[in-house]
């Protein structure tokens, strides 16, 4: 597969009241923000959920993180569906069979604001 065949990569998701409890679980960021609902019935995702989004691409490529750095503009709420757009800015072959990456994201709701940007680096293994 060729590097521009999949140097772009764009999905979304709609995060739930299920994802936010199971997440608060696993975290233990319970802040009254994640657990009270406001006024429509909505909690707030935690940033880190959030960051999970640009994180499916290391997934599917098999990348080892060594750096990630994230900029959160807006709260996400439950119910909000968030894009992600990814962009894969290098790869370099190293002597050792690894591939260096570093990637950027940006992450928009569904009225288009933007909730998140940030980037990635690391190598891909295996």
């Amino acid at each position: 597969m060729g590097f521009e065949s999949w140097r772009y990569h764009s999905f979304e998701r709609t995060f739930t009241k299920e994802d936010v409890e199971l997440f608060t679980k696993v975290s233990m960021d319970e802040g009254d923000h994640h657990m009270n609902p406001d006024e429509l019935g909505r909690v707030v995702v935690q940033g880190l959920l959030t960051a999970t989004l640009p994180t499916k691409v290391g997934g599917e490529y098999n990348v080892l993180a060594r750096t990630m750095n994230f900029e959160f503009f807006r709260p996400v709420f439950t119910g909000d569906t968030i894009s992600c757009e990814v962009t894969i800015e290098k790869l370099e072959w190293k002597d050792n069979d690894r591939i260096s990456i570093m990637a950027s994201f940006l992450c928009a709701n569904q009225m288009e604001k933007q909730v998140l940007s940030g980037s990635f680096a690391g190598v891909i293994v295996g």
